[in-house]
């Protein structure tokens, strides 16, 4: 089973967590959860607001968590501050180590970018994000045409709803495309009346 940490903090965009939250979720929920266990880690465990005032409760600490094989770092405009406190970016650099994979959504490509995780790797980011993640990466190649990136242990997502995607690209190279079809077609996400 792989264990999934979603990193959460104030000023998140709310799709770029609750998006990859749902598809690790479902599809374990659809191969009797042995897939993978799905929690949210916060700095304090504090409640988080959301960029448009949804208030979530973390399920664990910075101290506390239990071990993350897929870290998934969400984007919002709270990234900013996020990038800036050395607690988190320690946090981050820490656990993506040990992680198998630490993905990004969106803006939350800025906190890899600022611990230089993505230099000399192909990254995106949301299309408004593009040119303050140069400033921040200017090592990285960012590639503003893909929806996703895969670089093995380091993956980034566009903006807000490409999280969706990547989160199924990892669920199809981990269990396979029938595992991550049947997510798509309980999901109905995308042309999923199309899938053999």
């Amino acid at each position: 089973m792989n264990s999934v940490g979603i990193f959460l903090f104030n000023d998140i965009e709310l799709l770029d967590f609750a998006g990859p939250y749902e598809v690790f979720s479902v599809t374990s929920e659809l191969n009797n959860y042995q897939l993978f266990k799905v929690f949210t880690i916060s700095s304090d465990g504090a409640e988080i607001k959301s960029v448009n005032g949804l208030r979530v409760i973390p399920d664990y600490t910075f101290d506390n968590h239990p071990p993350v094989d897929i870290l998934v770092i969400p984007g919002g405009v709270g990234t900013r501050t996020e990038m800036s406190k050395q607690e988190v970016l320690t946090w981050i650099n820490n656990t993506c180590k040990d992680a198998n994979i630490t993905m990004s959504v969106c803006s939350g490509a800025r906190i890899l970018g600022a611990l230089g995780l993505l230099d000399g790797i192909e990254a995106v980011t949301h299309h408004e994000v593009i040119e303050h993640l140069g400033k921040i990466a200017p090592k990285a190649i960012i590639n503003p045409g893909k929806r996703f990136t895969d670089n093995e242990k380091i993956m980034t997502a566009g903006g807000i709803s490409a999280g969706i995607d990547l989160s199924l690209h990892i669920v199809k190279k981990l269990y396979g495309e029938e595992v991550g079809n049947k997510t798509i077609r309980y999901m109905e996400y995308g042309d999923w009346r199309l899938l053999p």
